[in-house]
């Protein structure tokens, strides 16, 4: 935190928002192993790119690489091309009060069914929730009830993109929803 406090410590990540045939949204709770925001729920899967030959290349993506890692869907699963970007947000989050996050965030939607087989080191566990239930996680997440915490990240992306999103999802009109020209700062 102390770097990112000093303004040294901005870094590119990418947010997964994957959706099933039944425009149900995966999320994820992480794992207490996780760094920051250990058991926090969050949306499919967030990381980072890495400066290596196998990301530079159109062929292959960091979302792919990471949603192998943490969830077990294999590429073959999840094509590049099918990926939609539609948006970006600039934020800062601090985690513990020695870790935390400021992150140029790249928001990446698909519509796929998968096979999972989750990482327990990755993700503590996993749901499928249509927009009633997130509503009630999020609900249970302000109360604090059950112990419910949500990501900084994805509770951003909810509040101020996610449920305009959804329609999109379920018109199949997520193409026409996409800004990458505007960094939204929240």
């Amino acid at each position: 935190m102390e770097k990112i406090e000093a303004g040294n410590a901005l870094h590119r990540a990418f947010s997964v928002f994957l959706f099933n045939s039944k425009y149900e949204l995966l999320l994820q709770q992480r794992s207490a192993t996780k760094v920051t925001f250990p058991l926090v729920w969050t949306n499919t899967c967030c990381s980072h790119p890495l400066y290596r030959e196998s990301e530079l290349i159109e062929e292959n993506c960091a979302a792919q690489r990471k949603l192998f890692d943490e969830l077990g869907i294999v590429a073959d699963e999840l094509p590049v091309d099918q990926f939609i970007p539609l948006g970006r947000m600039l934020y800062k989050a601090p985690s513990d009060g020695k870790w935390g996050e400021h992150e140029l965030d790249y928001l990446l939607f698909m519509v796929r069914d998968v096979k999972l087989d989750p990482n327990p080191e990755e993700v503590a566990d996993v749901k499928y929730m249509n927009r009633h239930q997130l509503k009630e996680l999020l609900r249970k997440a302000d109360a604090g009830e059950d112990g419910v915490k949500l990501s900084p990240w994805f509770r951003l992306v909810v509040d101020n993109f996610l449920m305009g999103w959804w329609d999109h999802v379920e018109q199949g009109t997520l193409q026409g929803a996409a800004d990458m020209k505007t960094i939204h700062k929240l």
